[in-house]
């Protein structure tokens, strides 16, 4: 996700963009602009700027750390986006209450470059493909230290078992913490069965006295600086976390996990279908899908970046996970109204002091 805390320095660095290239928080009527959402951290600035240099089309770029906060931010109709970056389960949601359009993908130049693996997992929520464009994906899983761990991780109960007590970090997300516990159960991360909820309810509430914090980012932060044993992370934050410590290790559980996909999509309100397709069509292409893999390092669809890859960095899990890693992994869905009502209730009551 689409889940890197917004640095001060990006932050006002786009924002001083934005406010040069069009008015504050106003769409431009399509006159040469567009105005995007995706999240803090999760494209190059370069991009942007060479794609205004290449069509003559302005950016402004608005951010958001979550899903959840996303969503809120484009219903509250304060900004008209044009293009949003979201991730699965809510870019499912914005399909269903009809705020996407299509995009035609055939007209993509460079839509070859996603490979035909990542447009199937994009079909989880997109069935014919009709209204996204796959942009990261990747697993999430245990980073963990070798040095201070007993034994090999491969499942989810090292998290339960209590033998790390006060050294394990949970993702501070209700939909990836009940997914560990969904899973180590035997049950699927987008159950609608309350008993299974309140059964994975029951582990989370055994397993809080043993957990040191729930984050997001930090969570790879504080493996990394050796405040913890162990964090639930993604992927990609776990190729990051290795890159400063030669004792993490990273492992997608036996039992499964959630395999995510971010993706593009064009809104209802967006007048300038041309654009949008340009804007889609040139983040595919093989040399700007490099410049954002190597400003995020979380894993590319585009296999054209992947071909380019060394030996060393295709065979790295956490830059690009093999088949037989996600084949327990299921794609986050939403859940029916009654049960995230429910999960959100008793993620309140889980986090409460």
């Amino acid at each position: 996700m689409r889940k890197r805390i917004i640095s001060v320095f990006l932050a006002g660095l786009l924002a001083c963009y934005a406010l040069a290239v069009t008015g504050c928080g106003q769409k431009d009527g399509g006159k040469g602009s567009l105005t995007v959402f995706s999240y803090g951290e999760y494209m190059d600035p370069d991009v942007l700027e060479q794609f205004t240099e290449e069509t003559g089309i302005e950016i402004k770029y608005e951010e958001a750390l979550t899903p959840e906060e996303m969503y809120a931010k484009y219903k509250s109709g304060a900004i008209e986006y044009d293009l949003l970056c979201s991730t699965d389960y809510m870019l499912q949601k914005f399909i269903n209450e009809g705020e996407l359009q299509e995009i035609d993908i055939d007209t993509l130049e460079n839509g070859g470059n996603i490979g035909d693996r990542y447009w199937e997992l994009a079909t989880a929520f997109d069935p014919e493909n009709q209204y996204t464009v796959p942009f990261f994906w990747g697993t999430l899983g245990i980073l963990y230290d070798t040095s201070r761990v007993k034994e090999p991780v491969d499942s989810w109960d090292v998290l339960f078992n209590g033998e790390y007590a006060g050294e394990i970090i949970m993702q501070n997300s209700m939909r990836d913490t009940y997914m560990a516990a969904l899973k180590y159960l035997g049950y699927s991360l987008n159950t609608n069965d309350e008993n299974e909820i309140r059964e994975a309810q029951e582990l989370l509430v055994e397993q809080k006295p043993d957990v040191q914090a729930y984050l997001v980012d930090e969570a790879r932060d504080e493996v990394v600086a050796g405040n913890a044993v162990m964090a639930v992370v993604y992927s990609g934050e776990a190729y990051l976390g290795r890159q400063y410590n030669e004792n993490l290790e990273y492992v997608v559980p036996k039992e499964g996990s959630n395999v995510w996909l971010d993706a593009w999509g064009v809104t209802k309100y967006c007048e300038d279908m041309e654009a949008a397709q340009q804007f889609l069509d040139f983040l595919c292409r093989e040399d700007m899908a490099r410049k954002n893999f190597e400003y995020i390092y979380y894993s590319t669809p585009n296999e054209a970046v992947i071909e380019a890859l060394s030996e060393e960095e295709r065979a790295d899990e956490t830059l690009v996970p093999p088949e037989e890693a996600t084949e327990n992994c299921e794609v986050c869905l939403q859940a029916e109204p009654e049960i995230n009502d429910l999960m959100n209730e008793l993620w309140k009551e889980l986090k409460a002091d």
